[in-house]
C-alpha cells in the first residue's frame, strides 16, 4: 500500500500557521501564561534542590514547600534591599536635584528647538503630571484602577501556587511528554527533557551570577568616582543586564545623568559612561561565555527578534523570559525531523557546513 507524503512547502505553511496561532494565544492569554511561565522557570530552578531533599526521605510536598519558602524569603530580602535603595534615591529627587533636572531638561528642549526646530514639549521642565498621564490616562476611572491593582495582586499570588504544583507534578508532566512523543525511546526522551531543565537551570543561575558580579563591579566603580547612591545605580545596572542588548544601555543612562546633574566637572559622567562600556565589553567577551557557556546557544539575530517580539507581546517581562522560552522551543524542535531545520535556524551558525558540502562534491566527482 502506497503512503502519500506531504510536500515540504505544505509542512512549512502548517508550521507558520501554528506559530501565528501560538502568538495570538500568547496575546489573548497573557494574564495566565506570564505567571505560569515564570513559575515554570522558577520550578526548574528549584527542582535540583527538591531532588536533594527527597533523597533524605523528605516527602515531595514538604520538600516543595521548603524550597518555595526559602525562595520567597530570598526574593523578599532582595525586594526590601531594592526598596530601601530606591527610597534613598527618591528622597534626593525632591530637593535641589529636581530643580537641576528641570533646568537640564529645559536646556535640552531649547537646544533641539534652536538647532532642529523640534519641540520636545518640555519648555517648563520635566512635569510629573505628564509622566503619570502616560502611564495612567485621565479617563481611567477609580474602578478600573482598583481592578488593575487586584489583577496585579492575583498574578503575584498565583506565582507560589503554580510553583508549588509544578514541583509536585513534575514527574507527571514528564510522563505526559513521553506519551506525546511516542516515536522516541523513553530513555532518550527523558535525557532530552532533563537536558531542557538543565539548560534553563544553568541559564538562570549563570545570569544570576553575572548580575551579581556586574552589580559589585559597577558599584565599586561608582564608589571610586564618588557618585552618590552608587549601590542603587550599580545594582540596577546589574539587574538590567538580564535583558540582552537593551539592558546594559539602559543601565548606564541613569548614573550618567545623575553624575551630569550632581558633579561640576564633565569628567565624572564621561568616566561613568566609559567605565560601564568597558565593563560590558568584558562581560560580553569573557564573563558571560565563561559562566553561562553555550547553554542557550541562540544566534544574535533570533535573540534580538525574540526580544522585540517578547516586548511587543508581554512588555518588559516578555523580554526577560523570551530567551529561555526560545531555547526550550529549539530543543523541542530537535525532537522531530520535520521541525529540525527550525532548531538549526534558532542556533548558532555552522561555519563548516559549506566546507563539508564542498568536500562532498569533490569526493562525488572523483568517484564518478
Amino acid at each position: 500500500m502506497e503512503t502519500s507524503t506531504v510536500p515540504n512547502y505544505i509542512k512549512t505553511v502548517f508550521i507558520a500557521l501554528l506559530i501565528i496561532i501560538i502568538v495570538f494565544f500568547m496575546i489573548i492569554a497573557k494574564a495566565l501564561l506570564v505567571p505560569l511561565l515564570i513559575s515554570g522557570y522558577i520550578a526548574m530552578l528549584l527542582t535540583s534542590t527538591c531532588n536533594r531533599l527527597e533523597r533524605y526521605k523528605i516527602p515531595r510536598s514538604l520538600s516543595a514547600f521548603i524550597c518555595l519558602l526559602f525562595f520567597t524569603a530570598l526574593i523578599g530580602g532582595i525586594c526590601y534591599f531594592i526598596f530601601s535603595q530606591v527610597k534613598g534615591f527618591a528622597d534626593d529627587l525632591g530637593g535641589d536635584l529636581s530643580q537641576k533636572l528641570n533646568a537640564f531638561v529645559i536646556m535640552i528642549n531649547n537646544w533641539f528647538y534652536e538647532n532642529f526646530g523640534f519641540d520636545l514639549g518640555m519648555k517648563n521642565g520635566f512635569e510629573m503630571k505628564k509622566a503619570v498621564e502616560i502611564v495612567q490616562p485621565e479617563n481611567g476611572s477609580p474602578t478600573q484602577i482598583v481592578f488593575s491593582t487586584l489583577n496585579t495582586l492575583s498574578n503575584i499570588i498565583l506565582l507560589p501556587v503554580f510553583i508549588f504544583f509544578l514541583l509536585i507534578y513534575r514527574d507527571h508532566l514528564v510522563v505526559f511528554i513521553t506519551k506525546v512523543f511516542k516515536k522516541h525511546e523513553n530513555n532518550s526522551l527523558l535525557e532530552k527533557v532533563t537536558s531542557i531543565r538543565k539548560i534553563v537551570h544553568a541559564y538562570i543561575v549563570g545570569a544570576g551570577k553575572v548580575m551579581v558580579i556586574l552589580a559589585v563591579v559597577n558599584t565599586g566603580v561608582l564608589l571610586a568616582l564618588g557618585i552618590k547612591h552608587a549601590i542603587f545605580f550599580g545594582v540596577l545596572a546589574g539587574m538590567l543586564n538580564i535583558v540582552p542588548y537593551l539592558g546594559p544601555s539602559l543601565g548606564v543612562v541613569l548614573p550618567f545623568t545623575f553624575a551630569l546633574l550632581t558633579k561640576d566637572s564633565a569628567f565624572y559622567p564621561i568616566a561613568v559612561a566609559v567605565s560601564f562600556t568597558f565593563i560590558q565589553l568584558l562581560e560580553g567577551a569573557f564573563l558571560t561565555p565563561k559562566i553561562t557557556g553555550s547553554n542557550v546557544n541562540l544566534n544574535a539575530l533570533v535573540t534580538f527578534l525574540g526580544l522585540l517580539i517578547g516586548g511587543a507581546i508581554w512588555g518588559v517581562v516578555g523580554m526577560i523570559i523570551i530567551i529561555p522560552t526560545i531555547a526550550i522551543l529549539k530543543k523541542l524542535f530537535e525532537l522531530s525531523p520535520d521541525t529540525e531545520p527550525y532548531a538549526y535556524l534558532f542556533g548558532e551558525e555552522d561555519n563548516n557546513w559549506f566546507k563539508k558540502r564542498g568536500v562532498g562534491k569533490k569526493i562525488a566527482k572523483t568517484e564518478s
